[in-house]
């Protein structure tokens, strides 16, 4: 084999595995070439909401939640069952807070924990409060000068103003500043931050929040070790060698600038490319029907990192509980004819005022539930009555205040997403009936039981607003119930959602080390696989927030650390690390 560059370690894919991986090689000492098939950094990761779970992290007990591995394996049974896999759980739980602390001290990734964020099912034994899932802190863009336009932007509906991203606690303070006079200040502070980012010209505002924030610090991380990295370079094939009867990855042809290159990775390669959730034939193929192009995930998320490891001998995981990690979205149709994904991930759907109906008129789901349960909660009842797609149903007082979907909240202006068919509006419950084509009868009746359970605060039928987690994104100045309003002001509006995802959780079967197993279950040597294109450790299971993100930098972590110092190197490191006290300053 002529091979046209060498490094000790190839990753292909950049988001917050991949990156994870070539930082944590790199700073083991090992050669790494970051290659990404599109033109920008930051993969999925980088329009995501950036939470990584991460139980047992060393900033939970400051955070008020001291926990323990009998509580989390407690509650990982009770969420996932016999469809997590408990070899990588275990692997998880003690190698993740050592990932996360390693890279918080000796990167810029900088982290805090959530004070008051209760896992998915706080009413199953071992759920927490808060503590597990962890946040990206605010960053600076313009720390990546001239190579923040390499950064992949956020989705569009996470920013206002055309390109400033903004938080719950921001959207919060704006929609109060003519009430509250430090809400005014903070609105100020942001609105007078974004234009002066403009007139410097950056393309969008460099005040990061989320997932983008997750995104750029791995990135200015990279910078930092001068790591090299490619953009426009998909991965077309992984080389094979055979060595004293045994086969082995240690390189990758990668297409560049017209060109068909060799590249060695003496020590392996990584595969994080994101999943399969942006490609139709897949869908198709693995998707519980019906499923359309509805994923939130980045358009490289293709499948790519899957279909190289297959052609290279690895097998996929058992089939997971839930093939994806779902999210309700509903879609604006372009002039050109493209479409515009909203997901309703924790904004709306929780608040007091907001029902989600069947084409029979009736409600069949707890709308306050995580968006994974919401998805599920359609496909159960589309199973005996078609829920897909089913209607968010608000009234004009809820429209005003919380917004729906692209309505956004504030009054602001709603005629253009009514005449395009986004948002349907009516003067009465029977109108609004007879233009979602349910059963006016049924739909009256409906909305009468939903408007009786708002005025005694409980709702017996779905047990809206009943747990912690319902409460935590409803509305907590609102009683009896924070997640439970009438509908009841003419206008009446509706959007219709669809079944989306925000990513996939049917992967490459790896051992606990991330490396891709063979149809015989043995280690692929110099193959790893991490991030989406891993099988879920959860099973597809989606107990808290962050459950794709944490074990993504837990694994990218675990494989690097893997080439540089082989298995008994990463359980020495993994017991002999010191715990971090505080993210590294």
């Amino acid at each position: 084999m002529k091979w046209d560059h060498e490094f000790d370690v190839v990753v292909i894919g950049s988001g917050a595995a991949g990156m994870a991986a070539a930082l944590t090689a790199s700073l083991e000492g090992l050669s790494v070439l970051v290659v990404e098939k599109t033109s920008r950094i930051g993969g999925t990761t980088a329009v995501s909401g950036g939470a990584m779970w991460i139980p047992l992290n060393s900033l939970s007990e400051t955070a008020g939640h001291p926990d323990t591995p009998e509580k989390i394996r407690a509650y990982l049974h009770n969420t996932a069952g016999m469809a997590a896999s408990e070899v990588l759980i275990g692997q998880f739980l003690r190698c993740g807070p050592r990932a996360l602390d390693d890279l918080t001290q000796r990167t810029r990734l900088k982290v805090n924990a959530r004070t008051y964020s209760p896992d998915y099912y706080p009413e199953l034994e071992g759920a927490a409060l808060g503590g597990r899932s962890v946040d990206p802190v605010e960053f600076d863009g313009r720390l990546l000068g001239a190579r923040f336009a390499l950064l992949r932007d956020p989705i569009r509906d996470f920013m206002v103003l055309g390109g400033m991203m903004v938080n719950l606690a921001d959207v919060r303070h704006l929609l109060a500043v003519t009430r509250s006079f430090a809400s005014w200040k903070h609105g100020m502070r942001l609105v007078l931050r974004y234009w002066s980012d403009r007139l410097c010209g950056y393309h969008r505002g460099t005040r990061l929040l989320l997932g983008n924030s997750l995104a750029a610090q791995l990135f200015l991380s990279l910078l930092d070790r001068e790591i090299e990295y490619w953009l426009d370079a998909p991965a077309r094939e992984l080389i094979r060698t055979t060595d004293n009867s045994e086969s082995a990855v240690n390189g990758v042809r990668i297409e560049r600038a017209g060109r068909s290159l060799n590249v060695r990775a003496q020590r392996g390669v990584v595969i994080a490319t994101g999943g399969f959730a942006q490609d139709a034939t897949m869908r198709e193929q693995y998707f519980p029907k019906p499923t359309g192009p509805y994923s939130m995930m980045a358009e490289g998320s293709q499948g790519d990192g899957i279909s190289l490891a297959r052609r290279a001998g690895a097998r996929m995981g058992k089939t997971p509980a839930s093939v994806a990690y779902w999210a309700p979205v509903s879609v604006l149709r372009r002039e050109d004819g493209s479409l515009h994904r909203y997901p309703h991930l924790i904004w709306d759907r929780a608040k007091p005022g907001l029902l989600a109906v069947n084409s029979a008129g009736k409600r069949f789901v707890n709308e306050s539930s995580s968006y994974h349960d919401f998805v599920e909660g359609m496909y159960r009842s589309h199973r005996s009555v078609p829920t897909i797609p089913a209607a968010l149903i608000c009234d004009s007082t809820f429209i005003r205040r919380w917004g729906l979907g692209l309505a956004l909240p504030g009054g602001r202006p709603l005629e253009h997403l009514v005449r395009n068919g986004y948002l349907t509006r009516a003067g009465s419950i029977a109108e609004l009936a007879e233009r979602l084509k349910v059963p006016p009868t049924e739909l009256a009746a409906t909305i009468s039981r939903f408007n009786d359970y708002a005025r005694i605060g409980t709702d017996p039928e779905f047990n809206k607003g009943g747990i912690a987690y319902n409460r935590f994104l409803g509305d907590a100045s609102h009683s009896p119930n924070p997640c439970l309003g009438p509908v009841a002001q003419a206008p009446f509006y509706a959007v219709l959602v669809y079944p989306g995802d925000v990513g996939t959780a049917w992967g490459i079967d790896t051992d606990e080390f991330a490396r891709a197993l063979d149809e015989d279950g043995k280690p692929i040597r110099g193959l790893y696989i991490a991030g989406a294109d891993m099988q879920s450790l959860t099973g597809g299971a989606y107990p808290a927030a962050g459950v794709s993100l944490g074990p993504a930098l837990t694994f990218g972590w675990v494989s690097a650390m893997h080439m540089a110092h082989g298995a008994v190197g990463v359980e020495e490191i993994r017991n002999t690390m010191p715990p971090a006290t505080t993210p590294a300053s």
